[in-house]
């Protein structure tokens, strides 16, 4: 199950792209995290990390 991210949490500090040891993250033009499902391993570093609860896993 990957992670998806809450667009409406999201304030685009990048802090789960930092996490992310596969580089399934990414900020898209308006600043918000956007998960590449086929890269995503299921680690839930992104959700530990991001300090607004933007992010849960999907399922």
């Amino acid at each position: 199950m990957p992670a998806k991210v809450i667009v409406d949490e999201c304030t685009g500090c990048e802090s789960c792209v930092e996490a992310c040891p596969t580089e399934a993250i990414t900020m898209n033009d308006d600043d918000i995290a956007l998960v590449d499902v086929d890269m995503c391993t299921d680690c839930e570093a992104c959700v530990e990390e991001c300090p607004t609860e933007a992010i849960s896993m999907v399922e």
